[in-house]
């Protein structure tokens, strides 16, 4: 059961982040040089913003992330989706 609801939430994350470039012309083209997973001081380069402001947006869930070890771990398509949408990718 549980592994049903893992595959159709990665489906549902696969369809939107599709939409999300292919509405968007330019937007598989953002952030080209960045891995698709960044950290924080990968957001701050990103954004040019600083250090504070990167972890209230990861922490107060703006733009979504993990929280891997001591570190989070944030997909690129989430920074992507925040700056076209204000919001980020659900999972």
């Amino acid at each position: 059961m549980e592994e049903n609801t893992i595959n159709n939430k990665i489906t549902a994350q696969s369809a939107f982040n599709k939409n999300i470039v292919n509405n968007e012309p330019k937007a598989n083209e953002m952030f080209e040089s960045y891995p698709d997973v960044v950290s924080v001081e990968d957001l701050m380069q990103m954004l040019q913003i600083g250090q504070v402001l990167a972890y209230k947006l990861v922490k107060r869930g703006e733009i979504k992330s993990r929280k891997v070890g001591r570190e989070y771990k944030i997909p690129k398509i989430n920074v992507i989706s925040y700056l076209l949408n204000g919001t980020e990718v659900k999972s």
